[in-house]
């Protein structure tokens, strides 16, 4: 794990969760899989709050544990699934382009608190979007839990594992720690419950002290609410099946980009009829027909099926190999390409991943000239000094040092081939070439760096505007609860005036820098996600 990895781990833990958790998280990310001792005494902190931490770290998946042949239990902190936090946000708004309001809460609220059961999350999404409307209107739990059973049959959510019922001894002593478990085909299997309600809105302070004090009788008279039917089936956000739709519309962007749209739209067909048959990190889609294809296209897109068949033929000879052709016998099979090979994208640039990344930053740190040398190498694979000054048309003085200078930072890389066996530099070809896998990870490494400068940029901000912030949300406060007793216009507008022009010009500010710090950080995480896909890709490739 590098050093970049890890201070944004400890940003994110931090931001998230808080500094207790944040130093549990940081020790054994630092030091490897370790016990509840050590990690008590490496952390200073009390073995009461290192237990909470963990719980808290287990309960969101970033933290998994191991029970040793000796009996202890082992704590491992899951690096690349604390990194996924920084990709939050692009669950949640792709669950709210899917299945609007409700499928964006429900993905938020299970990202919020690790996992939840069923009836949980339907009744806090519920109350929440009952908040959000008119008075007199509410939200039904139907329409919640059908926004979830949906999420669940496209796999965008899947039942947490559990601990298998088996028969135990009495005698026999309880494990040090529990294995959980769950077969594949019971992931994505939503219990069958009749949630009948409609969401709630938050009452007043008395009337919620009323609530607390009544629930407290009820429990201590026995009279508590009955055990909910889904009680310990817990549900979890899988993030895989999130990044197979980035992968997916990325693929779909490629094509349009490349050839046209209603190539890139056949090409969703696809992936669309394949996207829950098709396991994660498979290279390529299920086989489909013609046929199949042709009847599952959009009704917009009234197109012929021979024109169809020729739009599936050309996507089958393109040298990118977006799709794939198998037999002949009823007009063939086609599959679609995942795995963005290394061997693939290079062979006929412009590729989608991940030069497009790779430019712009050419561009950007060493100018132009630089990015048309790095293109002409990906083109021309091997090249000598003298052809790299021939073909890109530079001088030989600025080549040269644009050669040494992309050498580096490790984004060419130079081959010796001798004549002889003395290796004797006048008899030895020194070949210029691009290594691709070594220039994006150190892109991803960059990136890494550019989100915890990004992260520690807003804390700055938001540390140095602390005072007025505080004094906003206490104006925001006073307004809320005048505006909700009915004050008048003029008591309202006296309590506005408590922040001063400068200082609401000041927020302004604040809050455009850290919208545009925001921005970048989303920016960035898309091109982190390429770069890892692309990384992935290439290393399963035998």
């Amino acid at each position: 794990m590098t050093q970049a990895e890890l201070r944004l781990c400890s940003l994110l833990l931090q931001e998230h969760f808080g500094e207790i958790v944040e130093k549990v998280g940081n020790s054994l990310l630092r030091t490897g899989p370790r016990p509840l001792r050590l990690l008590v005494g490496d952390t200073g902190l009390l073995p009461d709050q290192v237990k909470k931490a963990l719980c808290v770290l287990i309960q969101h998946n970033l933290v998994r544990y191991e029970v040793q042949p000796r009996g202890s239990v082992e704590y491992e902190a899951r690096s690349e699934r604390i990194l996924r936090i920084l990709r939050y946000p692009r669950y949640i708004y792709t669950a709210k382009t899917l299945y609007g309001d409700p499928g964006e809460l429900l993905v938020e609220e299970l990202l919020l608190h690790g996992h939840l059961p069923m009836s949980c999350a339907v009744a806090r999404v519920a109350d929440r979007l009952t908040e959000t409307m008119e008075d007199g209107k509410t939200m039904d739990y139907t329409e919640v839990s059908g926004t979830f059973v949906r999420l669940a049959d496209t796999h965008f959510i899947q039942r947490c594992p559990m601990v298998p019922e088996s028969p135990r001894s009495a005698k026999a002593p309880p494990p040090p720690a529990p294995t959980l478990a769950i077969a594949e085909k019971d992931m994505y299997v939503v219990p069958r419950l009749s949630l009948v309600g409609k969401g709630k809105r938050r009452h007043s302070c008395d009337e919620e002290e009323e609530g607390k004090h009544k629930a407290k009788r009820q429990k201590q008279e026995g009279g508590s609410s009955e055990t909910p039917l889904d009680d310990g089936i817990y549900w979890q956000v899988n993030l895989e099946r999130f990044h197979q739709h980035f992968r997916d519309q990325a693929l779909v962007s490629a094509v349009a980009s490349r050839m046209d749209q209603t190539s890139s739209e056949v090409v969703r067909t696809m992936l669309r009829m394949s996207e829950v048959t098709t396991a994660s990190g498979a290279p390529h889609t299920q086989p489909l027909s013609s046929n199949e294809i042709f009847r599952s296209l959009p009704a917009g897109y009234n197109i012929g099926k021979q024109v169809l068949d020729q739009y599936l033929a050309l996507l089958a000879d393109d040298p990118l190999e977006f799709v794939g052709k198998s037999g002949d016998s009823g007009g063939g099979t086609y599959t679609v390409s995942i795995l963005w090979g290394g061997t693939r994208t290079c062979r006929a640039p412009p590729s989608p991943f991940p030069h497009p990344s790779l430019i712009p930053l050419l561009l950007h740190r060493f100018g132009s000239r630089c990015a048309r040398i790095f293109r002409l190498l990906l083109r021309k694979k091997h090249l000598e000094q003298k052809q790299v000054e021939d073909f890109a048309m530079i001088p030989a003085k600025e080549a040269k040092d644009m050669l040494y200078r992309m050498l580096s930072e490790n984004l060419v890389s130079l081959q010796e081939i001798p004549k002889t066996p003395d290796h004797a530099p006048s008899r030895t070809f020194y070949l210029y070439t691009v290594n691709v896998m070594a220039a994006a990870r150190m892109l991803l490494h960059r990136c890494y760096k550019s989100v915890a400068n990004l992260m520690e940029r807003r804390q700055h901000e938001m540390r140095e505007n602390k005072r007025l912030l505080e004094k906003s949300q206490r104006v925001e406060a006073i307004l809320a609860s005048m505006q909700a007793t009915g004050a008048e216009a003029a008591q309202l507008h006296e309590v506005e005036e408590m922040i001063t022009g400068p200082e609401r010009q000041q927020l302004e500010t604040l809050k455009r820098n850290v919208n545009k710090i925001d921005a970048s950080e989303n920016q960035v995480d898309e091109t982190i996600f390429v770069l890892e896909s692309f990384i992935e890709s290439t290393t399963k490739r035998p």
